[in-house]
């Protein structure tokens, strides 16, 4: 299982929201590049941006952050906020993203997403945000008439790598990351899930892992590393065994 260390990209600032709110957002730092080595300097191999003035904005707004990032970190990039065009996803390949995360473009313009799956090979990630169940788009600003496991059975067939599961309510609030809901939509698709929100400790790795047979490719932690609460090393040793 794979553990990816959350960067959050606010004015060019690494931050954390808590339940994706622009206006709760606490500050941890002023060099994103900084932040992806010493991540890297810990043993990540993978990292995962987010661009949230672009998730709101529909397009990028901290490109020369995301730039410094993708020099810094020898490792796979996996990006999103804003990304909504194919030019912004051929974009962001070319300058050495691994993996292009689709939210809102994906509940809004689902064909979109799969003529991005067929040209990039393994390269598209499909964010499904939740907020009781129902999906969320627009920087998670608007929820939808559409349940996560409607969302993910749209894509199943359509060749993208991955689903990024969010459970909106618990994002940056340490309550812990809702294994049951990840475990539950990654029995009702092929397809492998990502979790995400609320990972407030090792415990959670290591409940994730355990399913990790069950469809569960990684998990994404921000504030609980940011925090103390959570040793980036431990996690990733607790990952490997899966």
């Amino acid at each position: 299982m794979i553990v990816f260390p959350a960067i959050d990209l606010k004015n060019g600032q690494v931050v954390r929201l808590a339940e994706g709110d622009m206006d709760r957002a606490t500050v941890y730092g002023d060099d994103p590049a900084a932040q992806a080595l010493a991540f890297a300097d810990a043993g990540a191999q993978h990292l995962h941006v987010v661009d949230l003035d672009g998730a709101f904005a529909g397009e990028s707004r901290n490109r020369e952050a995301v730039e410094r990032i993708i020099e810094a970190f020898p490792g796979h990039v996996q990006l999103g906020g804003g990304i909504r065009t194919p030019a912004s996803v051929e974009g962001w390949f070319k300058l050495g993203v691994a993996r292009v995360v689709i939210g809102t473009a994906a509940l809004k313009d689902p064909e979109f997403v799969r003529d991005m799956a067929r040209e990039w090979e393994n390269g598209i990630v499909v964010a499904v945000d939740a907020r009781d169940g129902m999906v969320a788009t627009e920087g998670w600003a608007e929820v939808s008439d559409v349940s996560m496991v409607d969302m993910a059975a749209r894509f199943e067939d359509a060749g993208v790598a991955s689903l990024l599961y969010t459970d909106i309510g618990r994002d940056g609030l340490l309550k812990g990351c809702n294994v049951d809901a990840t475990v539950e939509l990654a029995r009702r698709t092929r397809l492998p899930v990502i979790a995400s929100g609320g990972v407030k400790g090792l415990d959670d790795i290591r409940l994730l892992a355990i399913h990790a047979h069950d469809g569960i490719e990684g998990v994404i932690t921000g504030r609980a590393l940011y925090d103390g609460r959570l040793d980036l090393a431990a996690a990733l040793q607790m990952a490997a065994k899966a």
